[in-house]
């Protein structure tokens, strides 16, 4: 007994180092933005992982620089980068938990294979139809920050209805039955009924999508009009001098103030992560 504990014990050892080394591993890069964001420009190239310390320090002047580099306002990219997320995340939940409850609820071959179609998308790379988007986008006049929610509606549907599908599937159908019973129309009983029980799934969903779409660098890049709106994201790709030459400290800061929003973010609603791909997944 005694020794199948000890047995027990060493092997979870083992696996605690190895998850601690790839958590490192998964750190390093964080790490180095931070040391980097903070060193003057000559060092970064010449002492990547060396402390900021002495004539290497910076301080604040590659923050500076990066906000005011060239001639579009560093603050009018944080509103874009803003205003782009949220509309975004927002016609996903909402777009996507109707039509997943639709496809739930509607036992047909239409909503089965709109079901498959939208998993499928999960994997098809977006350089398939970049080009083609692009193209399509200027068209339907979709290259601004209020009506590209609708091309990131497309791209994140897959796995948005993939996840509350499976949660939807696990509602017994008789607390809806009930519900039209007491004379709720199809609308009223998906957002007084159906919604407040999807609230696992939607936070889930809807923190997995914030963090995709601020991140996101190639979408806006070939859909915005660039000359009137830039994310965060392109802002930093535009800190170029002359001849091509890049601040790398004034680029790293900016990516660390990019990125620090959403480890807290991320951070403050792991739990929510968990339960809801939980609740999306294995229910279903």
């Amino acid at each position: 007994m005694n020794g199948s504990l000890t047995k027990e014990r060493r092997n979870k050892m083992i696996l605690s180092v190895i998850l601690g080394i790839v958590c490192v591993i998964y750190v390093l890069p964080v790490l180095a933005v931070l040391i980097n964001s903070f060193k003057l420009n000559t060092f970064v190239k010449t002492n990547a992982f060396a402390l900021p310390t002495g004539e290497m320090w910076a301080g604040m002047d590659n923050f500076i620089k990066g906000m005011t580099f060239g001639n579009y306002p560093f603050w009018n990219s944080v509103k874009y980068s803003v205003v782009i997320t949220i509309l975004s995340t927002a016609l996903i939940l909402i777009g996507t938990s109707m039509a997943a409850w639709y496809i739930a609820r509607v036992n047909s071959v239409f909503c089965k294979a709109l079901y498959f179609l939208c998993v499928f998308s999960m994997v098809v790379p977006f350089q398939m139809v970049m080009f083609t988007l692009s193209n399509t986008a200027d068209k339907l006049k979709l290259n601004t920050p209020w009506t590209i929610p609708v091309v990131y509606l497309g791209f994140g549907a897959g796995l948005a209805i993939f996840m509350f599908v499976g949660f939807v599937k696990s509602i017994p159908l008789e607390i809806e039955e009930a519900a039209a019973i007491d004379g709720c129309g199809p609308v009223r009983t998906f957002f007084t009924v159906v919604v407040p029980m999807l609230k696992p799934t939607m936070i889930s969903v809807g923190i997995l999508e914030i963090m995709w779409v601020w991140n996101d660098y190639l979408l806006p890049y070939l859909v915005l009009d660039l000359e009137k709106y830039r994310t965060i994201t392109i802002h930093i790709q535009y800190l170029k001098g002359s001849y091509g030459t890049v601040d790398l400290g004034a680029t790293m800061a900016l990516i660390l103030l990019a990125i620090i929003p959403v480890i807290i973010f991320y951070l403050a609603c792991q739990k929510h992560i968990i339960k809801g791909v939980a609740a999306g997944a294995v229910k279903g």
